[in-house]
């Protein structure tokens, strides 16, 4: 499940009418929830996707929350047979390192 609806879940049919995809779970969460994960998840691809008049303390609250969970969710996974553990622990490493950033940014 995984609760957000981004960019990368729109396909275009065959006629050019866009459909969404991979859709379960859906939830609606606030302008600033969503843009965490936009410019997690498209990092330098993200200004074309930029909203003016967010609150960046949320921005930065849910970007740490949304960190975290990509740190303990890979580690539970790596308590069972993950096939590909040090990918894994390639996204454990990397968010961990975000999130210790965070509070050099305070």
């Amino acid at each position: 499940m995984h609760g957000e609806l981004g960019p990368d879940h729109v396909l275009v049919d065959d006629r050019g009418r866009p459909v969404l995809i991979d859709i379960e779970g859906l939830m609606y969460f606030d302008v600033e929830w969503e843009h965490a994960f936009l410019r997690i998840r498209f990092a330098d691809h993200y200004p074309p996707l930029r909203r003016d008049g967010m609150d960046e303390q949320r921005l930065r609250f849910y970007a740490l929350a949304m960190r975290l969970s990509l740190v303990a969710g890979p580690l539970r996974l790596l308590d069972g047979d993950f096939p590909d553990r040090d990918f894994m622990l390639g996204i454990v490493e990397h968010n961990l390192q975000e999130s210790l950033a965070f509070l050099d940014r305070r």
